[in-house]
Protein backbone atom coordinates (compact mmCIF):
# COMPACT_ATOMS: atom_id res chain seq x y z
CA UNK A 1 0.00 0.00 0.00
CA UNK A 2 2.43 2.51 0.97
CA UNK A 3 4.10 1.99 -2.61
CA UNK A 4 0.83 3.89 -4.19
CA UNK A 5 0.84 6.87 -1.80
CA UNK A 6 1.10 10.01 -3.38
CA UNK A 7 1.05 8.11 -6.64
CA UNK A 8 -1.18 9.94 -9.76
CA UNK A 9 -4.67 7.95 -11.25
CA UNK A 10 -6.08 9.47 -14.38
CA UNK A 11 -10.00 8.30 -14.35
CA UNK A 12 -11.69 8.22 -17.08
CA UNK A 13 -15.95 8.18 -17.28
CA UNK A 14 -15.44 9.78 -13.11
CA UNK A 15 -18.57 11.76 -13.35
CA UNK A 16 -20.51 8.83 -12.58
CA UNK A 17 -21.07 5.10 -11.60
CA UNK A 18 -17.80 3.22 -11.03
CA UNK A 19 -15.66 5.53 -12.67
CA UNK A 20 -16.82 8.04 -9.27
CA UNK A 21 -17.00 5.62 -6.66
CA UNK A 22 -13.01 4.42 -7.92
CA UNK A 23 -12.41 8.29 -7.11
CA UNK A 24 -13.55 8.60 -4.14
CA UNK A 25 -12.30 4.90 -2.94
CA UNK A 26 -8.32 6.41 -4.72
CA UNK A 27 -8.31 9.73 -2.55
CA UNK A 28 -9.59 8.07 0.37
CA UNK A 29 -6.54 5.79 -0.05
CA UNK A 30 -4.04 8.53 -0.66
CA UNK A 31 -3.60 8.81 -4.10
CA UNK A 32 -3.84 11.73 -6.58
CA UNK A 33 -6.49 11.43 -8.66
CA UNK A 34 -6.92 13.15 -12.08
CA UNK A 35 -11.30 12.93 -12.97
CA UNK A 36 -11.74 13.58 -16.69
CA UNK A 37 -15.52 13.09 -18.13
CA UNK A 38 -18.10 15.04 -20.36
CA UNK A 39 -19.97 16.79 -17.24
CA UNK A 40 -17.90 19.10 -15.75
CA UNK A 41 -20.38 20.21 -13.39
CA UNK A 42 -20.68 16.63 -12.11
CA UNK A 43 -16.93 16.51 -12.20
CA UNK A 44 -16.53 20.10 -9.79
CA UNK A 45 -19.53 18.45 -7.56
CA UNK A 46 -17.42 15.23 -7.30
CA UNK A 47 -14.58 17.06 -6.45
CA UNK A 48 -15.82 19.08 -3.32
CA UNK A 49 -16.85 15.73 -2.15
CA UNK A 50 -13.73 14.05 -1.66
CA UNK A 51 -11.33 17.56 -1.10
CA UNK A 52 -11.16 16.45 2.40
CA UNK A 53 -9.66 13.17 1.44
CA UNK A 54 -5.60 12.69 1.92
CA UNK A 55 -4.82 12.30 -1.68
CA UNK A 56 -5.29 15.89 -4.34
CA UNK A 57 -8.28 15.69 -6.41
CA UNK A 58 -7.99 17.68 -10.19
CA UNK A 59 -10.54 17.69 -12.58
CA UNK A 60 -10.11 18.05 -16.46
CA UNK A 61 -13.50 18.01 -18.47
CA UNK A 62 -13.04 15.96 -21.81
CA UNK A 63 -15.77 14.48 -24.32
CA UNK A 64 -13.67 11.49 -25.15
CA UNK A 65 -15.56 10.54 -27.99
CA UNK A 66 -13.46 13.02 -29.55
CA UNK A 67 -10.09 12.44 -30.86
CA UNK A 68 -8.81 16.17 -30.75
CA UNK A 69 -10.12 16.11 -27.23
CA UNK A 70 -8.09 13.17 -26.01
CA UNK A 71 -5.31 14.68 -27.60
CA UNK A 72 -6.11 18.04 -25.72
CA UNK A 73 -6.56 16.08 -22.47
CA UNK A 74 -2.80 14.26 -22.95
CA UNK A 75 -1.15 17.63 -23.86
CA UNK A 76 -2.56 19.43 -20.67
CA UNK A 77 -1.42 16.68 -18.34
CA UNK A 78 1.53 15.30 -20.21
CA UNK A 79 3.33 18.78 -19.18
CA UNK A 80 2.23 19.44 -15.50
CA UNK A 81 1.42 15.99 -13.91
CA UNK A 82 3.48 11.81 -13.87
CA UNK A 83 0.72 9.54 -14.25
CA UNK A 84 1.04 6.27 -12.81
CA UNK A 85 -2.08 4.92 -13.33
CA UNK A 86 -4.37 5.10 -16.00
CA UNK A 87 -7.84 3.33 -15.44
CA UNK A 88 -9.92 3.15 -18.57
CA UNK A 89 -13.01 3.45 -17.71
CA UNK A 90 -15.30 5.49 -19.72
CA UNK A 91 -18.19 3.29 -21.19
CA UNK A 92 -21.58 3.00 -21.87
CA UNK A 93 -24.58 0.51 -22.71
CA UNK A 94 -27.32 -0.32 -24.90
CA UNK A 95 -29.62 -3.02 -24.81
CA UNK A 96 -31.84 -4.63 -27.60
CA UNK A 97 -31.53 -5.65 -31.42
CA UNK A 98 -28.26 -4.48 -33.20
CA UNK A 99 -30.43 -3.06 -36.09
CA UNK A 100 -32.45 -0.63 -33.91
CA UNK A 101 -29.85 0.96 -32.55
CA UNK A 102 -29.11 4.38 -34.15
CA UNK A 103 -25.59 4.45 -35.80
CA UNK A 104 -25.16 7.96 -34.48
CA UNK A 105 -25.13 6.20 -31.03
CA UNK A 106 -23.62 3.11 -32.40
CA UNK A 107 -20.42 5.09 -33.35
CA UNK A 108 -20.58 6.94 -30.58
CA UNK A 109 -20.14 3.71 -28.65
CA UNK A 110 -17.69 2.66 -30.77
CA UNK A 111 -15.20 5.78 -30.00
CA UNK A 112 -15.86 6.10 -25.71
CA UNK A 113 -15.35 2.26 -25.13
CA UNK A 114 -12.70 1.52 -27.59
CA UNK A 115 -11.29 4.01 -29.42
CA UNK A 116 -10.19 6.35 -26.48
CA UNK A 117 -9.13 3.13 -24.27
CA UNK A 118 -6.65 2.11 -26.75
CA UNK A 119 -6.23 5.91 -27.89
CA UNK A 120 -5.00 7.07 -24.11
CA UNK A 121 -3.25 4.28 -23.48
CA UNK A 122 -1.22 4.84 -27.07
CA UNK A 123 -0.44 8.68 -25.69
CA UNK A 124 0.69 7.61 -22.07
CA UNK A 125 2.13 4.19 -22.43
CA UNK A 126 5.15 5.62 -24.20
CA UNK A 127 5.94 7.80 -20.84
CA UNK A 128 5.33 5.46 -18.53
CA UNK A 129 8.09 2.83 -20.50
CA UNK A 130 10.58 5.92 -20.42
CA UNK A 131 10.01 5.88 -16.36
CA UNK A 132 9.67 1.95 -16.08
CA UNK A 133 6.74 2.13 -14.13
CA UNK A 134 3.04 2.46 -14.29
CA UNK A 135 -0.08 0.53 -14.68
CA UNK A 136 -2.98 0.59 -17.43
CA UNK A 137 -6.34 -0.95 -15.87
CA UNK A 138 -8.94 -1.46 -18.65
CA UNK A 139 -12.61 -1.58 -17.21
CA UNK A 140 -14.13 -4.99 -19.06
CA UNK A 141 -16.72 -7.08 -18.66
CA UNK A 142 -17.67 -10.84 -18.99
CA UNK A 143 -20.07 -9.69 -21.72
CA UNK A 144 -16.55 -9.71 -23.81
CA UNK A 145 -15.92 -13.17 -23.57
CA UNK A 146 -19.98 -14.51 -23.40
CA UNK A 147 -21.70 -12.09 -25.91
CA UNK A 148 -25.09 -12.32 -25.53
CA UNK A 149 -28.73 -10.64 -27.27
CA UNK A 150 -29.18 -7.29 -26.84
CA UNK A 151 -25.97 -6.09 -26.23
CA UNK A 152 -24.00 -6.97 -29.71
CA UNK A 153 -21.86 -3.98 -29.59
CA UNK A 154 -21.13 -3.42 -26.10
CA UNK A 155 -19.60 -7.12 -25.84
CA UNK A 156 -17.98 -6.84 -29.27
CA UNK A 157 -16.29 -3.36 -27.45
CA UNK A 158 -15.61 -5.60 -24.55
CA UNK A 159 -14.00 -8.57 -26.21
CA UNK A 160 -11.55 -5.41 -28.40
CA UNK A 161 -10.73 -4.93 -24.44
CA UNK A 162 -9.90 -8.18 -23.49
CA UNK A 163 -7.85 -8.75 -26.62
CA UNK A 164 -5.75 -5.61 -26.51
CA UNK A 165 -5.04 -5.59 -22.48
CA UNK A 166 -3.58 -9.37 -23.15
CA UNK A 167 -1.59 -8.24 -25.93
CA UNK A 168 -0.48 -5.53 -24.16
CA UNK A 169 0.48 -7.17 -21.12
CA UNK A 170 2.63 -9.91 -23.06
CA UNK A 171 4.14 -6.80 -24.90
CA UNK A 172 5.54 -5.35 -21.21
CA UNK A 173 6.35 -7.79 -19.50
CA UNK A 174 9.98 -6.76 -17.81
CA UNK A 175 9.11 -3.28 -18.59
CA UNK A 176 8.18 -2.50 -15.16
CA UNK A 177 4.27 -1.30 -16.89
CA UNK A 178 1.44 -3.32 -16.02
CA UNK A 179 -2.10 -3.91 -17.98
CA UNK A 180 -4.81 -5.22 -16.47
CA UNK A 181 -8.55 -6.11 -17.55
CA UNK A 182 -11.19 -6.02 -14.88
CA UNK A 183 -13.77 -8.25 -15.93
CA UNK A 184 -16.74 -7.42 -14.35
CA UNK A 185 -20.08 -9.02 -13.66
CA UNK A 186 -23.05 -6.26 -13.27
CA UNK A 187 -22.87 -3.59 -10.65
CA UNK A 188 -25.29 -1.63 -9.54
CA UNK A 189 -24.43 1.75 -11.20
CA UNK A 190 -26.66 4.62 -12.98
CA UNK A 191 -25.84 2.46 -15.76
CA UNK A 192 -28.49 1.03 -16.25
CA UNK A 193 -30.67 3.77 -15.84
CA UNK A 194 -28.70 5.72 -18.25
CA UNK A 195 -28.91 2.59 -20.83
CA UNK A 196 -32.82 3.53 -21.00
CA UNK A 197 -32.85 6.24 -21.37
CA UNK A 198 -31.09 5.93 -24.62
CA UNK A 199 -32.83 6.28 -28.42
CA UNK A 200 -34.57 2.95 -28.61
CA UNK A 201 -32.73 1.51 -25.75
CA UNK A 202 -34.53 -0.98 -23.16
CA UNK A 203 -34.17 -2.30 -19.53
CA UNK A 204 -30.89 -4.92 -19.36
CA UNK A 205 -31.85 -7.93 -17.82
CA UNK A 206 -28.26 -8.59 -15.79
CA UNK A 207 -28.95 -5.65 -13.61
CA UNK A 208 -31.26 -8.27 -11.65
CA UNK A 209 -27.89 -9.47 -10.91
CA UNK A 210 -25.50 -6.26 -10.01
CA UNK A 211 -23.48 -6.34 -7.48
CA UNK A 212 -22.25 -3.45 -4.80
CA UNK A 213 -19.83 -0.98 -6.69
CA UNK A 214 -17.84 -1.52 -3.09
CA UNK A 215 -16.63 -4.73 -4.30
CA UNK A 216 -15.38 -3.65 -7.33
CA UNK A 217 -13.45 -0.80 -5.55
CA UNK A 218 -11.85 -3.51 -3.16
CA UNK A 219 -10.88 -5.96 -6.67
CA UNK A 220 -9.30 -2.55 -7.84
CA UNK A 221 -6.85 -2.31 -4.75
CA UNK A 222 -5.97 -5.91 -5.01
CA UNK A 223 -4.94 -5.31 -8.61
CA UNK A 224 -3.03 -2.28 -8.13
CA UNK A 225 -1.13 -3.53 -5.32
CA UNK A 226 -0.94 -7.26 -6.78
CA UNK A 227 -0.57 -6.35 -10.79
CA UNK A 228 -2.22 -9.13 -13.05
CA UNK A 229 -3.46 -9.33 -16.23
CA UNK A 230 -7.01 -10.11 -15.82
CA UNK A 231 -9.55 -10.24 -12.67
CA UNK A 232 -12.88 -10.92 -12.18
CA UNK A 233 -15.66 -9.06 -9.63
CA UNK A 234 -16.73 -10.87 -8.21
CA UNK A 235 -14.20 -13.90 -8.72
CA UNK A 236 -16.89 -16.64 -8.77
CA UNK A 237 -17.15 -15.02 -11.81
CA UNK A 238 -13.69 -16.74 -13.34
CA UNK A 239 -16.05 -19.59 -14.38
CA UNK A 240 -17.56 -17.69 -17.06
CA UNK A 241 -14.92 -18.27 -19.34
CA UNK A 242 -16.15 -21.19 -19.73
CA UNK A 243 -19.69 -20.50 -20.50
CA UNK A 244 -19.18 -20.16 -24.34
CA UNK A 245 -17.49 -23.49 -25.04
CA UNK A 246 -19.98 -25.34 -22.67
CA UNK A 247 -23.20 -23.24 -22.85
CA UNK A 248 -23.29 -21.57 -26.19
CA UNK A 249 -25.67 -23.91 -27.89
CA UNK A 250 -28.07 -23.39 -25.13
CA UNK A 251 -27.84 -19.49 -25.24
CA UNK A 252 -28.24 -19.76 -29.33
CA UNK A 253 -32.12 -20.98 -28.51
CA UNK A 254 -32.82 -20.00 -25.16
CA UNK A 255 -31.48 -16.04 -25.50
CA UNK A 256 -33.10 -14.82 -28.73
CA UNK A 257 -36.56 -15.75 -26.89
CA UNK A 258 -35.83 -14.00 -23.68
CA UNK A 259 -34.94 -10.53 -25.96
CA UNK A 260 -38.15 -10.72 -27.47
CA UNK A 261 -40.05 -10.97 -25.02
CA UNK A 262 -37.92 -7.69 -22.66
CA UNK A 263 -37.40 -5.82 -25.90
CA UNK A 264 -39.95 -6.82 -28.97
CA UNK A 265 -39.09 -5.17 -31.99
CA UNK A 266 -40.95 -2.43 -33.59
CA UNK A 267 -42.78 -2.58 -36.49
CA UNK A 268 -41.42 -1.21 -39.68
Amino acid sequence: MAELINKTALITGASSGIGASFTHFLAEKGLNVILTARRGDRLKELSREISHYQGNVEMFPADLAIEKERFRLFEQLNSSHKIDILINNAGFGWYGYFHEMPWSLARQMIAVNMESAAHLTSLFLPVMLRERCGHIVNIGSIAGGFPNQGVALYSASKAFLDAFTTALYRELRGSGVYASVMRLGPVKTEFYHQAKKLENGGSIPAERLAINVGTVNKALWRLLTHPRRVTYVPRWLSISRFAEPLIGGIADRIGPVLLRRSHPEKDN
